[in-house]
């Protein structure tokens, strides 16, 4: 990443913070953990190796992707994405794989070597149309791949089990709609609140153990 786009990232990331301490529950969040969210977190100039991560971290737990995906880096260290699909499927699922993980990233790779597609001037729709297209990528991948990859700042998931968590233990709720009346007063900025709320959880701080 360079310098002037993680300068733009670290401004958006600000005016989303101002913008979301309204809310009282973020604002305590942001107050005690707004200095560690990362702007260059899970992005990747190469959106190939960047979406395989994000496979990899489909339905398991935050630090058992982290493990892997460390493996992951090391097994492909150095090597072209086509010399990633010329990689052994029984090799890349040594490192904690299942079967179905490395075909899907293997479709992947073979993807962004069929196609020369500029995600960076795609719309969110054409982001999910193309990446959609693609077998083991589903509705959960492009968003992240819109939070991480190409930082787009409204983005928010419900199907992430861990964000939804998040909301209900920081707000004491448990309805879909007061979810969705929640997240709706994140806008413009449903991104930058994700990325506070998955802090939350990683970290086991919430709003309520701040009042009690």
């Amino acid at each position: 990443m360079n310098e002037d786009k993680l300068l733009n990232k670290k401004d958006v990331i600000k005016k989303g913070f101002e913008f979301l301490s309204k809310d009282p529950v973020l604002r305590y969040l942001i107050s005690q953990l707004g200095n560690k969210i990362d702007a260059k977190e899970r992005f990747n100039s190469n959106h190939a190796v960047a979406i395989c991560n994000l496979i990899i971290e489909q339905q398991i737990s935050f630090r058992a992707a982290i493990t892997i995906k460390s493996k992951f880096k090391k097994l492909i260290g150095g090597l072209s994405n086509s010399e990633i699909i010329n990689l052994d499927n029984n090799k890349v699922q040594s490192i904690g794989l299942s079967f179905r993980k490395v075909e899907y990233m293997k479709n992947v790779l073979i993807f962004f070597e069929k196609n020369n597609h500029r995600f960076e001037n795609s719309s969110n729709d054409e982001v999910f149309e193309k990446l959609i297209s693609i077998k083991g990528v589903g509705k959960w991948t492009c968003e992240m791949f819109l939070i991480f990859v190409l930082f787009r700042p409204d983005i928010f998931s419900f199907g992430d089990i861990a964000l939804i968590n998040s909301i209900k233990k920081n707000y004491n709720v448990n309805s879909k709609t007061e979810i969705e009346k929640i997240v709706n007063n994140y806008k413009p900025y449903r991104s930058i609140a994700s990325l506070i709320l998955w802090a939350s959880v990683e970290s086991d701080t919430f709003f309520k153990k701040s009042i009690s």
